[in-house]
């Protein structure tokens, strides 16, 4: 089972945590890895984009010369795609991006963005974090005690206003429910910040 340090909000270690080596220790796949992303982020798509063919751009009825005599190319109309405000070939119209992956490899996937924080040292697991009030600072000095002043999302067990609102206002810093997280969000920040009570959480839901 892989292990790790358990740190407090002061950044020192108190203890070491094992982790599920079917969670937290599974080989990273990172064709699956790709395929779960690029999912991810197609279902995102909004897919609103739309431009107008020859056919809905407004005028071009008329044939602009006389098909022969003029010395010039023939045309048909001023709203053909190589005119200057013509219609577009092949024009883009609204469409739903979404498709969906099997279960199967999106737990695959998820068990290897975890392992892949274990394998490069990026998982921080904390004992609690706990804050009485909103206070920026506060959240600016747990993140500097762990070293993790880049990019960070923050996992919680249950939903903690205190901790989101803290949380919001530093650049780069995101927060986070188990029931949540998802695997762009872990691969996209450097630093993987969870509590004790997150991690069970996790290990109950993917083991």
């Amino acid at each position: 089972m892989p292990k790790v340090a358990l740190y407090n909000v002061s950044g020192e270690q108190i203890d070491d945590i094992e982790l599920n080596d079917n969670v937290f220790g599974v080989e990273v796949n990172k064709h699956v890895l790709y395929e779960v992303v690029k999912n991810q982020l197609a279902n995102k798509r909004q897919g609103t984009q739309s431009v107008k063919t020859r056919a809905e751009v407004r005028g071009g009825g008329r044939k602009p010369w006389r098909q022969k005599g003029t010395g010039r190319a023939r045309q048909g109309s001023i709203r053909a795609p190589h005119w200057v405000g013509g219609g577009v070939t092949f024009a883009p119209k609204p469409r739903d991006y979404r498709y969906s992956v099997p279960k199967k490899v999106r737990r695959l996937a998820m068990k290897s963005a975890l392992s892949s924080k274990v394998l490069d040292n990026e998982l921080f697991v904390v004992d609690e974090i706990k804050m009485d009030q909103p206070k920026t600072k506060e959240m600016a000095n747990i993140l500097k005690n762990l070293n993790a002043n880049k990019k960070a999302l923050i996992v919680m067990d249950r939903k903690d206003e205190n901790i989101i609102k803290s949380a919001r206002n530093i650049e780069g810093v995101q927060t986070a429910l188990v029931n949540t997280i998802n695997v762009y969000d872990i691969l996209k920040y450097d630093a993987f910040i969870i509590t004790k009570d997150a991690v069970k959480k996790v290990e109950e839901v993917y083991a």
